[in-house]
């Protein structure tokens, strides 16, 4: 199969970017994992898929692919290069695209300095939801938000607070991110028996109440140079921790983004940061893998 892609990024996270707006590809669970390897494929840390609006009052739907070829639940810089590539493309002529995700709708904004803003919805703390099944953990409340201990063997005790932005994530904080051994624990993390669908794991350094330094494990891709709804959840469990204010500057290895959150139950979580193109290319996909 002989297929057209964009190569983008947001924040140094990178995708493969798929028009699937004139009839689907079909594409397999390993194929999927073909395009995002960076050795024989394209290489990506997912594959972003854009298809016609699904019902009235949407624009597009969007289909998000993590590197080992399984569909996820959403992606904060993906969804960024998402509104970038159907401007680019001329898919739309909107600035404001409202497009469906695996468990709900987003709304993104494209703004005058080129950034793009992504309403990702209100975080979700209901642990059916997440899903989290925290039964034989010990747990603690901090500020009034219940946090957990989870056991990883010879790497001890990593405390988290558990939230859900369309995708979950366990984030803890740490005293240095950048010498935390995140390589390590992240995939214990990902793979604990109290997340029956995996999780995302985030490694969060607070600087100020206006900025913090995070890593992100991210289920399914490893650790990745930026993490949309990583950046999103940190942010959310520091300010439930009362540790940050509404409006955070996230540092991430691939760029800054900027979260905010007003701290009320059901209120939005709001993510502003760049998208970019990288280039375009055509690869031949096998049929069979």
């Amino acid at each position: 199969m002989h297929i057209h892609f964009t190569k983008m990024q947001g924040a140094g996270n990178d995708f493969v970017v798929l028009d699937e707006t004139q009839g689907r590809l079909g594409l397999s669970t390993a194929q999927y994992r073909f395009l995002a390897d960076r050795h024989f494929g394209v290489g990506a840390d997912q594959i972003l898929t854009v298809r016609p609006s699904p019902a009235p009052g949407l624009d597009f739907e969007y289909v998000i692919h993590n590197a080992d070829g399984g569909e996820v639940e959403h992606c904060g810089n993906g969804a960024r290069c998402f509104v970038r590539y159907v401007r680019d493309k001329n898919l739309t002529d909107k600035n404001n695209v409202r497009v469906k995700v695996q468990q709900g709708e987003i709304e993104l904004r494209m703004n005058p300095d080129g950034r793009v803003t992504v309403d990702m919805g209100p975080p979700v703390f209901d642990w059916d939801r997440v899903p989290f099944h925290p039964i034989g953990l010990i747990s603690d409340q901090v500020n009034g938000w219940p946090v957990f201990d989870l056991t990883l063997g010879e790497l001890g005790i990593a405390r988290v607070g558990v939230v859900s932005m369309g995708n979950p994530h366990a984030v803890q904080r740490v005293d240095n991110v950048d010498t935390f051994p995140v390589l390590a624990q992240g995939p214990l993390i990902e793979n604990h028996p109290a997340f029956p669908n995996r999780v995302n794991a985030g490694f969060m350094q607070i600087v100020s109440r206006s900025q913090i330094k995070l890593r992100v494990f991210e289920r399914g891709a490893g650790e990745t140079l930026a993490c949309g709804t990583g950046a999103c959840a940190a942010v959310v469990a520091g300010i439930r921790q009362g540790w940050l204010e509404p409006r955070v500057d996230v540092q991430t290895h691939g760029g800054v983004l900027t979260i905010e959150w007003a701290g009320q139950a059901g209120s939005s979580v709001l993510m502003t940061g760049p998208a970019t193109s990288v280039f375009e290319g055509s690869i031949d996909v096998p049929d069979s893998l």
